[in-house]
């Protein structure tokens, strides 16, 4: 069984693997030049320190148990009623989402919510669906939120408070589109009510004190203006200590994204050596021009398809060159955080949700995700878009 395990442990890396095996070919061979490597170092190691911090401290928020008190509130809070529950799993979906990034979303508040729901014999499915849209619609307001906006940010030169200030409204209609929907096809399960369930016992008060003060001085940071990476590494390295002097057997090197980082490097060098070599051209015939409703339609439904048929990663970044004004580029922001709702591999956290069901045993039929997920990016996308284009004052 161990050995099992430790294939299927290894298979998960074959892919990641690959990617950062290409980045260090494309550079090796001389396809990547190395003066393109430098400035593509200097703007991306940052925020892959802020990845790999907010991982970490993810985890360790979950050892402390932080998200098993968040959802015994949340039981409680919903006093026996469904739809009640749901709305309290929508609020803490969009909030992880917006102040902790999707993937925080997609990797432990989908747990917690389906055994929330499993729990308290509800179908998790409705749960299971609203965690991760949520975890990729939601994911449009703040830097932090995905790594799509934190490339967004570096590129306009932007503070958080002024990023949110372009993304608001479409941030709103991300949310707010994709909600509707869920209720309208699990409007049936979202009736009645639920018995109430046993509240679980804190292992470590200390540690949790600590934690929740660690989360509570973290996310105003995280908009202070203050490079993101810096209360994210300082807040991480700070729980770290509290393991180690409290529960220094939890701590382990799984904790690290390596998947992620391995994933994000390679894909980080290869396509900025397609860009060296062309890309942009390519790709500005169909990704419009100017800021026309028709052309930011244009560039969103480009940047969605490309996520849907590759990945959002990917897709962000061959399309950054022609997102060539703040409007266009969050229009192009509006295509890869929204759209990937259809294919399983569409951003790296469908793919994290799914591992999480999985182990849960609850069952997923793509055909069924990915027919939900086009009805969704349909209204969601153009909605967003228009939304937009009405508040950046360009009608």
């Amino acid at each position: 069984m161990q050995r099992f395990e430790w294939l299927r442990k290894g298979r998960s890396y074959l892919f990641p693997g690959a990617m950062l095996l290409a980045g260090v070919l494309v550079l090796a061979v001389g396809a990547l030049p190395v003066p393109a490597f430098v400035d593509l170092a200097d703007r991306t190691i940052p925020i892959l320190a802020f990845v790999l911090a907010m991982s970490l401290l993810t985890e360790l928020l979950e050892e402390a148990g932080v998200f098993r008190v968040v959802t015994d509130r949340l039981a409680r809070l919903g006093r026996g009623r469904v739809f009640v529950l749901w709305l309290l799993v929508v609020a803490l979906a969009a909030v992880s989402t917006v102040f902790l990034s999707l993937d925080t979303t997609a990797v432990l508040v989908t747990p917690v919510v389906v055994l929330l729901a499993v729990h308290a014999g509800v179908q998790p499915l409705p749960f299971a669906l609203t965690s991760i849209w949520l975890a990729n619609t939601a994911s449009l307001l703040l830097p932090v939120s995905n790594l799509t906006n934190l490339l967004a940010q570096d590129a306009l030169g932007l503070s958080p408070i002024a990023f949110a200030g372009i993304v608001w409204a479409p941030a709103l209609v991300g949310v707010a589109v994709p909600l509707v929907l869920l209720w309208l096809a699990f409007r049936k399960e979202l009736r009645g009510r639920y018995r109430p369930q046993r509240a679980h016992p804190v292992r470590d008060g200390p540690l949790l004190i600590a934690a929740g003060a660690t989360l509570l001085v973290l996310l105003p940071a995280l908009v202070s203006g203050v490079p993101v990476q810096y209360p994210a590494l300082s807040a991480a390295a700070f729980m770290l200590a509290v393991f180690l002097w409290r529960r220094p057997a939890v701590l382990r090197w799984s904790m690290v994204p390596w998947r992620p980082l391995m994933l994000t490097v390679g894909l980080f060098m290869v396509v900025e050596a397609l860009h060296a070599h062309g890309l942009t051209p390519l790709l500005a015939g169909a990704a419009g021009q100017g800021e026309s409703l028709p052309g930011l339609l244009q560039l969103a439904a480009l940047g969605a398809g490309a996520a849907n048929t590759v990945n959002n990663l990917p897709a962000y970044l061959a399309l950054e060159p022609v997102a060539d004004s703040p409007a266009r580029l969050a229009a192009l922001l509006i295509g890869v955080n929204l759209g990937p709702l259809v294919t399983p591999w569409a951003s790296l956290a469908t793919l994290l949700w799914h591992e999480r069901l999985r182990a849960l045993n609850v069952p997923i039929r793509w055909s069924g995700f990915a027919l939900a997920g086009l009805v969704a990016v349909v209204f969601t996308v153009p909605l967003a878009v228009v939304a937009l284009w009405l508040t950046s004052g360009m009608q």
